[in-house]
C-alpha cells in the first residue's frame, strides 16, 4: 500500500536533484516541468493517489528549493505564486490523467482476462461429460484465481465434488470435502457478503475433536443457480493469507457459476428431451410390433389354420392335389411365419445390443451359392444373374447372418420386381471393403421412401399396390451388417430398379495366411 506513496517521494527527490545540478542558467522557471515525469511515472505504476501525492510533494520541494527566499515556504514575488499554482493545477491534472489511463488499461486487462477463462470455460461445458469438465473448471480457477483449492459441487453431478489443488486445505486437514465442511455442522460466523458470493468462516463439527474445534477458515461461496434455485456451489480456499477478492475476481467467479448453471440447465434439457424420444420411440415400436402381430403373424396363423381345418374334414373327399395343395400352404405360411419371428428376435437382440456375430474366414462366391440354391422357389419367377469374381479374397464374416443379409435383400427385390425381369447379384473389391449389391429392374423406390427404407416396420409402396412384408427385412440387414463393421445404402438406378448395397471390412492379406477358408 505504502510503497506508491514511497515511489512519489523518491521519484520527487530525484529530479530536484538533478535541478539542483543543473548550471544556474539552465535554472530558469520552465525547469519545474521536469517534475511533471515524476507525477507521470508516478500515475502510470500506482494510480491516482501516489500521483496527487507526488504533485504536492513536487509544489513544496520546488518552492522549497528553487524559488526565492530558498529554504522557505514563502515567496519573495508574487508572480511566483501564480506559476507555482499553476504548476500545480498541472501536475494534479497531468497526473489524473495518467492515473485514468492507467486505470482504464488495467481494466481492459481484466475483461481479457475474463474473456479468456469464460472461453476456456465455455470450451471445457461444451463437451459430453459434465464432471471431467468441472475438474478442469476447478483447476483452471485455482492457477487463475492463485488460491490454494477450488471444489465445485452441482446437484446433478453424480459422484460427490470436484475439487483441485490441496485437499488439505479445507479445515486445515480436518476433512478433505468442502461439502461436508458446509454440511457437517459448520457455521458461518460473521461472514460479509460480496455481491453474489459470500465469505464464510467455518468451524469444523464437534466429532473432529476438541483441537478442530478452534481452527477456523475462511472459505468463498458462490452459489450455482439454475431452474428452481440454488443446485450447487463453488468453494475456494484462498490460503493462509486469507485475502479477500476484489470486485473483479468476484465478477469472474460469479460469471462462471452462471454458465456452469447454464450448463447444467442445458444438460438437464437435454436429458429430457432425450428421454421423451426415447419414449416416443418406444410407443412408436411398440404400435408397430402391435401391428405387425395383429396383422403379419395372424395372416399365415390363418392360412395355416385354414388349411389344417380342410384337411381335418371327414365329410369332404379331396384329391391328392387338393391335399398337396394344403400341405405346401401350410409349409410356405409356416416358412414366412418363421421368418417374421425371426426377424423380430434379431430386431430385439440388435435393440439390447447382445448381437455378436461368430466369424470366420469364408469364401463369399460359395456363401452366394448357398443363398440362390436356398431361395430358388423364391426367385424362380425372375431371371437372376450372378457376377462374383474368382479372385475376390476371402472375408471374415458371420456364415449366418450375411446369408440373411443376402436373403432378406433377394426376398425383397422378388417382392417388388414384376415377373421376367432381371434381379443382379455382385461383388467387388473396393480399397479396403468388398461391396455386395443387389440390383433389379423393379419400380425403383419412392423418393420420400428413401431415408426411412432401413427403419424397422416401414414399407415402402409398389404403387398402388400393396406389399406383403413385415417391414423388417431391410431393418435386420442394416443391424447385421453393421454389427460385422459395414455399412448399407439403397439407390434408385438409371434406367429403372433399385440398387442395395451393403460393405464387408477386408482384413490385411498377412493376418489371413494361415487362416482356413470355408
Amino acid at each position: 500500500m505504502w510503497l506508491g506513496y514511497t515511489f512519489a517521494l523518491a521519484a520527487v527527490a530525484l529530479v530536484s536533484a538533478v535541478i539542483a545540478v543543473l548550471p544556474g542558467a539552465l535554472r530558469i522557471a520552465n525547469v519545474s516541468m521536469l517534475y511533471l515525469i515524476a507525477v507521470l511515472a508516478t500515475a502510470v505504476a500506482f494510480g491516482s493517489g501516489p500521483a496527487v501525492v507526488a504533485s504536492v510533494l513536487a509544489f513544496l520541494f520546488f518552492d522549497w528549493f528553487f524559488v526565492e527566499p530558498v529554504h522557505q515556504f514563502t515567496v519573495a514575488d508574487p508572480q511566483e505564486w501564480v506559476a507555482l499554482l499553476l504548476f500545480l493545477a498541472t501536475a494534479v491534472v497531468t497526473g489524473q490523467l495518467a492515473a485514468g489511463q492507467r486505470r482504464r488499461a488495467e481494466e481492459a486487462r481484466q475483461r481479457e482476462r475474463e474473456a479468456v477463462v469464460l472461453y476456456d470455460v465455455a470450451r471445457l461445458l461444451g463437451g459430453e461429460e459434465l464432471r471431467p469438465a468441472l475438474a478442469a473448471i476447478a483447476e483452471r480457477l485455482r492457477s487463475e484465481l492463485a488460491v490454494d483449492a477450488v471444489a465445485i459441487e452441482v446437484a446433478d453431478v453424480a459422484g460427490g465434488p470436484v475439487s483441485a489443488g490441496n485437499s488439505a486445505a479445507w479445515s486445515g486437514g480436518v476433512t478433505s470435502s468442502p461439502a461436508q465442511l458446509l454440511r457437517e455442522g459448520a457455521a458461518p460466523t460473521g461472514g460479509s457478503r460480496a455481491g453474489p458470493g459470500q465469505w464464510v468462516a467455518v468451524v469444523p463439527p464437534a466429532s473432529a475433536g476438541i483441537r478442530a474445534r478452534i481452527t477456523r477458515q475462511r472459505v468463498f461461496v458462490v452459489p450455482v443457480v439454475y431452474g428452481a434455485g440454488r443446485r450447487g456451489t463453488i468453494t475456494i480456499a484462498p490460503g493462509p493469507n486469507g485475502a479477500r477478492f476484489g470486485p473483479t475476481e468476484i465478477r469472474l467467479l460469479s460469471a462462471v457459476a452462471a454458465h456452469i448453471g447454464q450448463a447444467l440447465e442445458r444438460d438437464r434439457l437435454r436429458r429430457d428431451a432425450t428421454d421423451a424420444e426415447v419414449l416416443r420411440r418406444s410407443d412408436e415400436l411398440k404400435t408397430a410390433l402391435l401391428n405387425a402381430v395383429s396383422h403379419d403373424l395372424r395372416t399365415p396363423l390363418a392360412s395355416i389354420l385354414a388349411s389344417a381345418g380342410s384337411l381335418r374334414q371327414d365329410d369332404v373327399t379331396w384329391t391328392p392335389e387338393d391335399r398337396s395343395a394344403f400341405i405346401e400352404t401350410i409349409e410356405h405360411e409356416a416358412e414366412r411365419l418363421n421368418a417374421i419371428i425371426g426377424n423380430l428376435l434379431d430386431l430385439s437382440r440388435m435393440e439390447s445390443g447382445i448381437l455378436r456375430p461368430d466369424k470366420g474366414w469364408y469364401d463369399l462366391g460359395a456363401l452366394v451359392d448357398d443363398v440362390m440354391g436356398r431361395l430358388r422357389p423364391v426367385t424362380t419367377r425372375h431371371r437372376m444373374i450372378i457376377d462374383i469374381p474368382e479372385d475376390l479374397p476371402p472375408v471374415e464374416v458371420d456364415y449366418i447372418e450375411v446369408d440373411q443379409v443376402l436373403s432378406n435383400l433377394i426376398e425383397n427385390a422378388a417382392k417388388y420386381v414384376p415377373p421376367g425381369k432381371e434381379i443382379e447379384v455382385t461383388a467387388r473389391r473396393a480399397g479396403p471393403v468388398i461391396e455386395v449389391a443387389v440390383a433389379d429392374r423393379g419400380p425403383g423406390i419412392p423418393a420420400e421412401s428413401l431415408p426411412r427404407l432401413f427403419d424397422a416396420f416401414y414399407r415402402a409402396t409398389d404403387g398402388n399396390r400393396a406389399v406383403k412384408g413385415s417391414g423388417l427385412g431391410l431393418a435386420v440387414a442394416k443391424g447385421l451388417v453393421e454389427a460385422h463393421g459395414g455399412g448399407i445404402r439403397a439407390e434408385n438406378r438409371a434406367g429403372g430398379g433399385a440398387r442395395f448395397v451393403f460393405t464387408l471390412p477386408l482384413r490385411d492379406a498377412a493376418a489371413v495366411t494361415d487362416a482356413p477358408i470355408r
